[in-house]
């Protein structure tokens, strides 16, 4: 693993080193952690917003979507 040095406001230091201690981590165990969920958060942000201007430029037909909805089983609530 590489070193690095982040610079933390005063809060947010108190804040991460609760939560750490909250989730039974080191600081850089959660730091690592959190640093995973946001960048898979901001990919599944790109990929959906990349969808949105295909479909924008390329709407879907409605023949292109009724085999689908002819077979699907959708849960009961």
């Amino acid at each position: 693993m590489d070193t690095i040095q982040v610079v933390l406001e005063p809060e947010l230091r108190r804040a991460t080193d609760a939560a750490a201690k909250r989730a039974r981590l080191n600081r850089s165990a959660l730091v690592r952690r959190a640093l995973r969920a946001h960048l898979n958060a901001m990919a599944i942000e790109e990929l959906e917003t990349r969808d949105r201007r295909g479909y924008k430029r390329r709407p879907a037909k409605r023949s292109e979507s009724a085999n689908w909805e002819r077979v699907a089983v959708w849960p009961e609530r």
